[in-house]
Parts: structure tokens; sequence; C-alpha cells
């Protein structure tokens, strides 16, 4: 359920948003109604929406004021108004969009699955950062497994059959013992922080290799390694002091 708050002067336009999403979206909760900023303030601390479909003119005061006091917020907006002036101050505040009253169906419809989705984005990435936080405290454990994003979801990769990561622009791919690729959404210096140091090197600034996974060494400016799937990679000229001493005991 995704909890929403509607805050307008007009109770008629109230109404009729309530019973549209009433109607057309069994996952929205009307958590609250209000009329004036008061009354909205203490309903967002009350029910801490998710969502909150919000009149800009309330008299002498507007949305963009009330929104300043109570900054930061963390929940996603939607704008209605009678006025098309407004539409670019909305940006600003981040609202997902502007609805030109008098409010219709098709209208409303656009602007719920829009928040519907970037609800859903933030409740992944919040689970995400929370299964990497909960890694990261037992990131020593090579049998671990780590949570890898990819466009279909995650695939759960146990850390010592990593061979390598590659950085592929704002990607990276990964390549296992069970000869996988694996082009994930996280960049290569989120898993350099990840992955535990005793058992990975970043040694060039598109590779970390896992060390159990190295088969040959060549001497060079840098060196290069052979890994255990066959790839050659280069080490960085200015890393192959700090890489060449994990192995001098």
């Amino acid at each position: 359920m995704y909890r929403t708050l509607i805050i307008d002067s007009e109770s008629n336009h109230s109404r009729v948003i309530k019973k549209m999403l009433l109607e057309n979206y069994p996952q929205i909760e009307i958590v609250g109604i209000a009329k004036d900023l008061a009354s909205a303030k203490l309903l967002i601390a009350q029910t801490d929406p998710e969502l909150v479909i919000m009149e800009v003119v309330f008299g002498k005061s507007n949305a963009f004021d009330f929104l300043d006091k109570i900054s930061p917020y963390d929940f996603e907006l939607i704008f209605l108004t009678s006025n098309e002036k407004y539409s670019f101050k909305a940006i600003k505040y981040n609202a997902l969009d502007f609805i030109i009253k008098p409010i219709s169906l098709e209208n409303l419809q656009i602007c719920i699955e829009k928040s519907i989705q970037k609800i859903r984005e933030k409740y992944i990435n919040k689970q995400l950062d929370l299964l990497l936080t909960n890694i990261k405290s037992v990131q020593n454990n090579i049998n671990q497994k780590i949570p890898v994003p990819t466009i279909e979801g995650f695939v759960f990769l146990v850390m010592h059959e990593i061979i390598r990561c590659e950085a592929n622009g704002a990607y990276t791919c990964i390549y296992t013992t069970r000869k996988e690729k694996i082009l994930t959404s996280k960049n290569i210096k989120e898993y350099e922080d990840l992955l535990p140091k005793l058992n990975f090197f970043r040694i060039h600034n598109s590779h970390i290799i896992n060390l159990n996974r190295i088969s040959k060494y060549n001497k060079g400016r840098g060196g290069t390694v052979t890994m255990e799937d066959g790839t050659q990679i280069e080490v960085a000229s200015r890393r192959r002091a700090d890489f060449l001493n994990i192995f001098y005991y």
C-alpha cells in the first residue's frame, strides 16, 4: 500500500481525487486529507506519506514556502493548480507532475503511474543499501554471497567465485568461475569498496581481481597478471608496488 495524503483547500476537489484513487488504485491508501497547511504539517508528521497530492495556493500562503519550512522531506509530490505559471517553479521542488484543474481521470492516472514507479525504485534502492550494509559488516567472509543488481533484478554471487570485475562505463562486468559474465548497474568503485581487501585488489582503473584466482604474474613496467580464466590484465605502474607487497611475507 502506498500511503497518500491529499492537501487541498477545496473539499470538492479532495473528494473527487479520493474517489478516483479508490476506484482505480486499490494499492493506494489515503492516510489523510488536509484543507490547510497547519493540518497538512500535522498529518505529514503523523502518517509519514509516500505520496502527497497538493494544491499550490492557500490564500496568502503557498505550497512552495510550506515545503521550504518542512524540508527535507522524503515523499513524492504532485501539485494541483488552476494557474500554469507555477509549473516551472514546481520543477525546482522535484514534483513528479503538475495537474491543471479541473482534474481529469486521465491526467491523474498519468501522474499516479509515475509516482508508483518512483516509490518502487526508492524502495528497491533502500533494500539494496541495507543488503550492502549487512554484507560489509561480514565482508571478510569470502564465502558470503553479495547481491548484484542487474536490469532484470538481482543475482546473488558467492564472493570466492568472482574471478574479476571490469569497468564498463558506469556499469561493471563481473566474471565468475562458472564462466558467467554479469553486467551490473553499479560502477567499479562501489565494488572496490564492497569486496574484502584481503582477497580483492584493484590493479587498474578498469579492473579488480580476486587474488586467489591469479595463475601467473609477468614482469614489466607494471607487469601483467594472468587469471584462472586465461585473461591477461595489465597492472597499473602506480599500483605495482602495492600489488607486489601483498605477496611478500
